[in-house]
């Protein structure tokens, strides 16, 4: 788990024995660890090097040189004093010992991030000629983008499903699993003849239990994903939506179309809801919201704050602060006093 920091197994599991003793014996670790003594010698040295370890010699009454109590403990080991090894080393508190390194990380990250960004502006002048618009015929070039879209997004992604899905097939989307796992919004609006075939309801219900929203209605004339509002996939050909042949779509007014014709066209669909009578999913009205978006708004109203309604219901203070915002979204409320207003007025509340 520690090795993003830059350590290696064997150190780590060196390092959470020490830190579970808080101060030990170089032979007491290796005891535990079933490693020979010079090995965990070794390894501690590191620790040491890197500022997670302390080497001290309790005889001399005071906290020796960390080179030196190391190169102490190593003769006495090479020697075959067991017993009379002097030097103990102690922990470095581990979130001071590694909250820089972690620190250093994260800036590294954003700057890779902030650099990726720049190459894939790039890459997209120098093979499209500036343009924002990307054809991608090979079905396996098509499946591997369809994931890294879905990789890319950070807050959410609209998607429109049509039946007979053939190139990635919902049941083999795994990057939409680990987008939820990360705290991405999927909304959906799906044909509902596509609720008709083999495990699809099955699969919305899975959805909406994971927090995903997804709607119906009668045609999706094209299916397409985006992603926040960076991205977008759709077929190349008119009419030809379970083909391979894509385009890709970047931030620009042709995106900014199709996200405003998605959210048309989920302003008109139907919500689906968890029948909790059987395996099964119900259509709402449009203007209703789900029982956890009621539940959040009668806590948040009658005063809880967002970490109080989030330990009630059971769920992150993120999402309360999502649905909150897609309520106020919904009602064209610009505060959660008006919010208020407007949930009395329409039966939410």
């Amino acid at each position: 788990m520690l090795a993003a920091l830059g350590l290696a197994r064997e150190e780590e599991e060196i390092y959470r024995l020490l830190v579970a003793r808080a101060k030990a014996h170089a032979l007491d670790l290796a005891a535990e660890s079933g490693r020979a003594p010079a090995e965990v010698l070794r390894l501690l040295a590191a620790l040491v090097e890197r500022g997670l370890a302390v080497a001290e010699s309790p005889g001399a009454g005071e906290a020796a040189e960390a080179a030196e109590a190391v190169k102490v403990a190593e003769v006495a080991e090479a020697a075959g004093s067991a017993h009379g090894m002097p030097t103990v080393f102690t922990a470095a508190p581990p979130a001071v010992a590694l909250g820089g390194v972690l620190r250093a990380r994260r800036d590294e990250l954003r700057a890779a991030e902030l650099d990726l960004l720049v190459l894939a502006d790039q890459h997209r002048a120098a093979t499209a000629g500036g343009s924002v618009v990307e054809v991608i015929t090979d079905v396996e070039a098509v499946r591997h983008r369809f994931t890294q879209l879905q990789e890319s997004a950070r807050h959410e992604v609209r998607s429109m499903m049509v039946p007979e899905l053939s190139v990635v097939p919902p049941r083999t989307n795994a990057a939409e699993e680990s987008g939820v796992r990360r705290g991405v919004l999927y909304r959906t609006i799906v044909q509902r003849d596509a609720l008709h075939e083999p495990g699809m309801v099955a699969q919305a219900l899975a959805a909406l239990a994971a927090g995903q929203r997804v709607s119906v209605t009668d045609v999706v004339p094209v299916k397409f994903m985006i992603a926040d509002r960076e991205l977008a996939m759709l077929p190349l050909l008119p009419g030809r939506n379970t083909a391979a042949a894509s385009v890709l779509v970047h931030a620009g007014g042709l995106l900014e179309a199709l996200i405003a014709y998605f959210e048309l066209a989920w302003e008109q669909a139907y919500p689906l809801s968890l029948n909790m009578i059987g395996d099964a999913v119900t259509e709402a009205r449009p203007d209703a919201i789900d029982p956890l978006d009621a539940r959040v708004l009668n806590l948040v109203l009658a005063g809880l704050t967002d970490q109080a309604a989030a330990s009630q219901l059971g769920v992150s203070r993120r999402t309360v602060q999502r649905r909150i915002g897609e309520l106020m979204l919904k009602a064209g409320a610009e505060s959660r006093i008006q919010l208020g207003w407007i949930a009395a007025r329409k039966g939410w509340a």
